[in-house]
């Protein structure tokens, strides 16, 4: 069984229309707001930090391109809610095209962070699941987080 672009771009695109549901329901009134004060991350962070590891891992770990990421600035990121989904857009048509990269054969074994994989293979197959399993994993913080900043708003 292998796992085709199409089918990892439409998983990746799902878990960001969702982690963009939940900017959405938020606003930019608490879309920045950490829900238990600092040292917890914001829906905004999240949905950053989301962005920057799908183009990390499927970019320089699977393709070895250059990276200049910055892990912690994405943790303390800051935006308005159009300017997550501009992000998030740019990151889906980059990531569409990274997937179809690595399913035409360009990535392969290099970048040592394969090796932290589970299953120590480092397959393109395992670098795209791992991004997927961390998506699906901040969207699940991300939703925690609505609730918990909505049932925290006083009612109107």
């Amino acid at each position: 069984m292998e796992l085709d672009a199409p089918t990892a771009a439409s998983y990746v695109g799902h878990a960001f229309g969702q982690l963009l549901a939940a900017a959405d329901r938020l606003g930019d009134d608490l879309v920045n707001r950490p829900p238990f004060g600092p040292g917890t991350n914001s829906v905004a962070a999240l949905i950053v930090h989301c962005c920057g590891l799908t183009e990390w891992w499927l970019g320089h770990v699977a393709l070895g391109e250059p990276s200049d990421r910055d892990r912690q600035a994405e943790l303390t990121a800051e935006a308005t809610v159009a300017q997550l989904h501009d992000e998030v857009d740019a990151v889906l048509a980059r990531a569409g095209d990274l997937l179809a990269r690595l399913e035409a054969g360009e990535g392969g074994p290099g970048h040592p962070a394969r090796a932290e994989l589970p299953g120590g293979t480092g397959t393109d197959a395992a670098v795209v699941l791992h991004v997927l399993e961390e998506l699906y994993q901040h969207l699940g913080h991300a939703q925690l987080t609505v609730d918990a900043l909505v049932a925290a708003e006083p009612t109107a």
